[in-house]
C-alpha cells in the first residue's frame, strides 16, 4: 500500500486554512467597524483597517440611558431556564414516543406531527397568553416558547429508537421504572442529540424578541435582543428626522457602528456556549454499549 504524498497533505492544510480565514474575516470586519468613527464609515465605508477609531457605539450601548446590564441578565435567565425546561420536556416526550411498550405512541406522534403542518395563528396564541396572565411577567419570555419544537421532538425520538431494547429490558428485569430508565440510561446515551437540541433551544431563546414585543410593556423585563432592536430603531428615526429638518441637531449618532457593536454584544454568549457542546456532536456514546 503506497503512502499518500506529503504535498497533498500540505495542499489540504492550505485549503482548510484559506477557508478558515474567509470564515473569520467577516467577523473581524464586524468587530473593527464597531470601533470605527461614524464619520469615517460614511466617508470610506466598512474598513478592515479603519482610519479613525471610536468607542462611541459602545459608550452609547453600555453607558447610555438604556439599562443594558439588566436586559443582559434577563436574557441570560430566560435562556438558561427556558433551555433547561424545554430540553427536559422534549427528552421525556421523545422517550415516550420511542418506548415500544407505550400504547398509542404512534397516534400520539401523529398528533405532534400535525402541529408541524398546521398553525393556529397569532391571535389565538396572543389570547391564550393573556388568559394565562403571563403578560408583563418574565414567564411571558419563557413559557410561550417552552412548548417543544416538533422537529426537535422527532429528532430525539429517532435517536432514542436506535438504542438497543436489551438495555431497557435488562433494567426492567432489575425492577427499574420508566423514570429511572429514561434519566439514568437513555438520556446519558443520548447526549449528542440532547446537546444538539440544547444549542437549538438556547439560540432560539437568546435571539427571541417577538415575545417581548407582544407580551411585555415593562422596561425592566426587556430582553437584550428587544432592547437593542428598540435602540437601533430609535437611532434610525432620529437620523431620518435630522436629515429631513424635523428636529435640529448636528450631533451624528453612530448608527452603523452601533449595529456592529450590537452584533458583537449579542453573539458573545453563543460563541462561548458552543464549544462546550461541540464535543458531543461527534462522540459516539452507543459504540460498545451492548455486546451481542
Amino acid at each position: 500500500m503506497t503512502s499518500r504524498p506529503k504535498f497533498i497533505d500540505g495542499v489540504n492544510a492550505a485549503v482548510i486554512g484559506l477557508i478558515s480565514i474567509l470564515c473569520v474575516l467577516p467577523m473581524l470586519l464586524v468587530l473593527m467597524v464597531s470601533f470605527t468613527d461614524e464619520a469615517s464609515i460614511k466617508q470610506f465605508g466598512y474598513q478592515l483597517f479603519p482610519t479613525e477609531l471610536s468607542l462611541d457605539a459602545y459608550k452609547l450601548l453600555l453607558f447610555g440611558s438604556t439599562p443594558l446590564y439588566r436586559s443582559y441578565m434577563i436574557s441570560i435567565i430566560v435562556t438558561v431556564v427556558g433551555t433547561v425546561l424545554a430540553v427536559t420536556i422534549t427528552a421525556m416526550a421523545g422517550y415516550t414516543l420511542a418506548a415500544k411498550h407505550i400504547r398509542y405512541r404512534n397516534r400520539l406522534g401523529l398528533f405532534f406531527f400535525i402541529t408541524m403542518v398546521f398553525n393556529t395563528g397569532l391571535v389565538p396564541w396572543y389570547l391564550i397568553n393573556l388568559k394565562l396572565g403571563m403578560n408583563n411577567t418574565i414567564w411571558a419570555l419563557i413559557i410561550p416558547s417552552l412548548v417543544f419544537n416538533p422537529f426537535n421532538l422527532f429528532l430525539v425520538r429517532n435517536y432514542m429508537s436506535q438504542i438497543p431494547p436489551s438495555l431497557s429490558e435488562a433494567a426492567k428485569i432489575d425492577g427499574a421504572s420508566d423514570f429511572f430508565i429514561a434519566f439514568r440510561i437513555f438520556f446519558p446515551l443520548c447526549m449528542p442529540v440532547l446537546a444538539t437540541i440544547t444549542l437549538f433551544y438556547g439560540i432560539a431563546y437568546w435571539n427571541n424578541w417577538f415575545n417581548a414585543i407582544m407580551l411585555v410593556d415593562n422596561e425592566k423585563l426587556y430582553p437584550l435582543q428587544y432592547l437593542l432592536f428598540k435602540l437601533n430603531s430609535e437611532i434610525s428615526m432620529i437620523q431620518q428626522m435630522q436629515s429631513s429638518g424635523a428636529i435640529l441637531g448636528s450631533q451624528t449618532l453612530p448608527q452603523e457602528s452601533v449595529k456592529m457593536a450590537t452584533a458583537i454584544l449579542t453573539i458573545g454568549p453563543v460563541v462561548l456556549f458552543y464549544p462546550f457542546l461541540q464535543r458531543y456532536f461527534i462522540k459516539g456514546l452507543l459504540i460498545g454499549s451492548v455486546k451481542e
